[in-house]
């Protein structure tokens, strides 16, 4: 889980996954989603989901793009290929409709790959932490977004992490999750069918 600035656009002081938009170079891809997945990843902590990634590649695709380089583009040069088959999607999470600012967001499991570890983009990523579910969910220093907290109820009685992925693999029908915020007489509150 990541740490948003305090300043940030989405989720400011709070702990999510990374994640973030589609961009135009995503759509060089023939998966324009798990590709802003795993660009997105690795723009926020610097994890490379491609096959054999070295820690290496990971530096320097970060210094291609900082050199301007899109990332589809910052891959082809260094004969990388996104692990899109890596990706196995969780659920789909749709912003309620009363919302001004509306997202309709994926969510993936991956494997961290062997030989890298978390390098944080400085800016976008203030914080972050492995963890599990239960701990998250749990500790009083860590403020959860409602769909977040909601896909870590979803894991969180999980035997363990490959039993995890063989149940999201399993899925015949990825979840969609469109909650509501409806009037209550304690204030507004978030509801999902």
């Amino acid at each position: 889980m990541v740490h948003r600035p305090g300043g940030a656009d989405f989720a400011p002081g709070a702990y999510v996954f990374p994640g973030g938009t589609v961009r135009v170079d995503d759509q060089v891809f023939d998966d324009p989603l798990r590709a802003a997945a795993v660009r997105e990843v690795f723009e926020e902590v610097g994890i490379l989901l491609a096959p054999n990634a070295t820690h290496e590649d990971c530096q320097e695709v970060r210094r291609l793009g900082v050199a301007g380089a899109p990332f589809g583009q910052a891959l082809n040069e260094l004969g990388l290929v996104p692990a899109f088959d890596e990706l196995v999607m969780l659920a789909r999470w749709i912003t309620p409709a009363q919302l001004r600012r509306r997202f309709d967001a994926r969510f993936y499991l991956a494997r961290l790959p062997e030989g890298q570890s978390v390098l944080p983009q400085e800016g976008e990523v203030t914080d972050w932490r492995w963890i599990a579910p239960s701990h998250a969910l749990t500790n009083p220093d860590i403020t959860l977004v409602y769909a977040t907290r909601a896909v870590l109820e979803s894991v969180a009685g999980a035997r363990d992490i490959s039993t995890l992925f063989a149940q999201a693999r399993e899925l015949k029908e990825i979840p969609t999750v469109e909650p509501r915020v409806v009037q209550t007489e304690g204030g507004w509150e978030i509801v999902r069918d």
